[in-house]
């Protein structure tokens, strides 16, 4: 057999092997979400009759009686969170990566390298410190306490990812800008920021993702105090807290469309950038 056709024969082997894992994992992601999105619809009797029968009734007052439930309340904490976390994150990461990638200096693969080594510790061998010196700091059950965790817990993958990012930049666009009077600040704000765009918008999903699925931190950071009304506690933990409170009889067609309304966000955020992360993660290869 020709040393060709054998390789064919492989890579035709391989493409279905790949193909078929790709549509068993596709399978996997959407099944649970239709189940989710099909319970919010039903009644207690059908979710616990079948799992997969069609609702009877396509009613969309159970996510009204969701959001009365706290999810509304849990949802605008989330989101006041992350509107200053995300960004925070991306404006120190891709600072702090600018410098590492174009500027030598004594003690530049030093610093990296701890930045890299930040990403190999989880969070879980953190709480008991981080919540020794969120509390020191007067910052426990706070917005400005979980959103500096967040950042500093975001920072090192950021810096990783926009530091590849930043070396595949032209020089020549650096240097003109240099030539032309501009100061280092502007020509990163101005000349190179606007061209590490794709970058940006890949790792800035990837961030929105993480820290708005997180649940461990905030358990730990926003516990509400004893003696106060206001509850500061983020999506994750206001389903679970749904949850805990159903018992064996509740409302579980309000905790699937809270499930729902979770999902919800970072999906159209994920659909919407699709093609800009694609791009931002094949612009290092490309270039």
């Amino acid at each position: 057999m020709p040393k060709e056709q054998r390789f064919g024969d492989a890579g035709g082997v391989l493409n279905v092997f790949s193909h078929g894992f790709l549509v068993l994992w596709t399978v996997m992601i959407i099944l649970p979400l239709l189940w989710i999105v099909l319970g919010s619809f039903k009644t207690d009797a059908q979710i616990g009759g079948s799992a997969w029968a069609w609702p009877a009734n396509w009613s969309f007052s159970v996510f009204g009686r969701a959001w009365d439930k706290g999810i509304g309340g849990f949802f605008l904490n989330t989101v006041i969170v992350l509107g200053f976390s995300v960004p925070l994150t991306m404006l120190f990461g891709s600072m702090a990566a600018y410098v590492l990638a174009r500027y030598e200096f004594p003690g530049n693969r030093f610093l990296y390298y701890l930045f890299v080594a930040g990403a190999m510790f989880p969070p879980y061998l953190a709480l008991v410190p981080l919540f020794f010196m969120v509390r020191n700091l007067g910052m426990l059950n706070t917005y400005q306490g979980l959103i500096l965790v967040y950042v500093a817990f975001s920072m090192p993958f950021t810096v990783f990812f926009m530091h590849s990012f930043f070396r595949t930049l032209p020089t020549a666009v650096h240097e003109a800008a240099m030539i032309d009077g501009c100061s280092h600040t502007r020509a990163f704000f101005q000349v190179m920021l606007p061209i590490a765009k794709p970058g940006l918008i890949s790792v800035g999903i990837f961030n929105l993702l993480g820290q708005w699925n997180q649940y461990i931190l905030p358990l730990t950071l926003m516990q509400k105090q004893s003696g106060t009304d206001h509850d500061r506690s983020v999506l994750t933990q206001g389903l679970v807290n749904l949850s805990l409170q159903q018992g064996y009889s509740g409302d579980y067609p309000a905790l699937f469309a809270g499930m729902t309304l979770a999902m919800l966000p970072v999906l159209v955020v994920y659909l919407s950038f699709q093609r800009q992360v694609q791009s931002g993660l094949s612009a290092g290869v490309l270039k």
